[in-house]
C-alpha cells in the first residue's frame, strides 16, 4: 500500500533564501525540500514519523520582486536572573531598527509529493497517521501556520488527487540547491544538483554534503 502524499500550496511571496547571501537575502528559484519539509511538519508532525520529500511540481512561472522590511537589527537576549525576577523582557523596535532589502518570490504554487518513515518505537501503524494527516489538511488544522521561507509568508494549503498541469516545459538546470539540515550531525547542512523537467524537481537525487 503507498502511504505517499501529494499536497498543494500556494501564496503571495516567498523567500527561499540562498545561503550565500550575507547580508541581503535573496530568494532560490524555486521552493527547497527542507522549505516543503516544514510545511508538512508544521500540518502534521510526531517523533514517530519522518517525512521525505520526493518531488516537488513548480505550476507558476518563476517573478521576482524587490522589497523591503524593517527588521530588528539583534535578537531579544533572556537570561535565567531575568525570569526569576519577572524583569520584562522586551526590545524597542525604535532603538534597534534596520531596513533589509530581500528579493522574493512572488504568486507561487506547488505540489508536494512526500512519503514518511518510521522511525520511532511507538504509533508504527502508517495508515493511522496518513488517515490523521489527510484528515488534518481537509479541515485546515495545523500546528502553527505553515509559512515559505518567512513567517510574513502563510502557506495556503488542501489535499491534492490530481496534479494540476504545469507551465513549464523542458529541462532547467537550477544549480546547487539546499536539501536539508541534519540536525543530528552538529547542523550539517546537505546540498544536491537541483534540475527541473516539465515542471517537476526530484528531490531524492544524490546529496552533496
Amino acid at each position: 500500500m503507498n502511504y505517499g502524499i501529494r499536497l498543494r500550496v500556494w501564496g503571495d511571496y516567498a523567500l527561499f533564501t540562498r545561503p550565500e547571501m550575507k547580508v541581503e537575502r535573496v530568494s532560490y528559484d524555486v521552493m527547497t525540500p527542507s522549505a516543503a519539509r516544514g510545511i508538512l511538519e508544521a500540518i502534521y508532525w510526531k517523533p514517530a514519523i519522518c517525512w521525505i520529500i520526493d518531488r516537488i511540481h513548480v505550476l507558476r512561472p518563476v517573478r521576482f520582486e524587490n522589497i523591503q522590511r524593517n527588521e530588528l537589527a539583534n535578537k531579544v537576549s533572556v537570561t535565567k536572573v531575568d525570569m526569576e525576577r519577572g524583569n520584562p523582557v522586551c526590545r524597542y523596535i525604535e532603538d534597534d531598527r534596520q531596513q533589509r532589502a530581500s528579493m522574493v518570490l512572488r504568486n507561487v504554487e506547488y505540489v508536494i509529493e512526500a512519503h514518511f518513515d518510521i522511525v520511532g518505537s511507538d504509533d508504527t501503524d502508517p495508515g493511522k497517521h496518513l488517515a490523521i494527516f489527510e484528515r488534518r489538511v481537509k479541515k485546515g488544522q495545523c500546528f502553527h501556520r505553515p509559512y515559505f521561507g518567512c513567517r510574513e509568508f502563510p502557506v495556503n494549503f488542501e489535499w491534492c488527487d490530481e496534479i494540476p498541469v504545469s507551465s513549464f516545459s523542458g529541462e532547467l538546470d537550477l544549480g546547487f540547491m539546499l536539501h536539508d539540515i541534519d540536525f543530528t550531525n552538529d547542523m550539517t547542512p546537505h546540498f544536491f544538483r537541483a534540475v527541473m523537467r516539465d515542471g517537476i524537481i526530484n528531490c531524492r537525487q544524490e546529496v552533496v554534503a
